[in-house]
């Protein structure tokens, strides 16, 4: 595909904005309409935040797809915090360990229609979502 990949590292709300922005174009561009744009954005937003909240800083990586004639987006959120402790339980809605609603991660993977979580305690999760037109 002729698109970019964007690569944001995210340290502060600053950082944070462009990433979403950079997200919200490229979705434009692979053809997503405004609802489903929204979602993406709202996701990359929703996992963004995680990182500021809990790992204090990490990076946005950002691509579009191409697969058996399909478009899409991928987006990988990474970073080398804390990890999360119990994954079953940081999937459930309403859990929380850090005094939000705890909707974050279970309402991502609702939003998108591929979701991976992988984490380390102590070493860092990465969050790979993706979203076909």
């Amino acid at each position: 595909m002729p698109f970019d990949r964007y690569s944001t590292p995210v340290r502060t709300e600053t950082e944070l904005t462009l990433a979403i922005v950079q997200v919200g174009k490229l979705a434009e561009k692979v053809g997503f309409k405004n609802g489903a744009k929204s979602m993406i954005m709202t996701a990359a937003s929703e996992l963004g935040r995680n990182i500021l909240k809990y790992a204090g800083s990490g990076n946005i990586h950002v691509a579009p797809l191409v697969k058996d004639h399909k478009k899409g987006i991928e987006l990988i959120a990474m970073d080398h915090g804390p990890g999360i402790e119990n994954v079953d339980l940081a999937m459930q809605d309403a859990f929380s360990s850090g005094g939000t609603l705890g909707l974050g991660l279970p309402g991502v993977k609702r939003m998108m229609d591929e979701f991976t979580l992988d984490t380390t305690p102590k070493r860092g999760t990465t969050v790979t979502i993706r979203k076909w037109v």
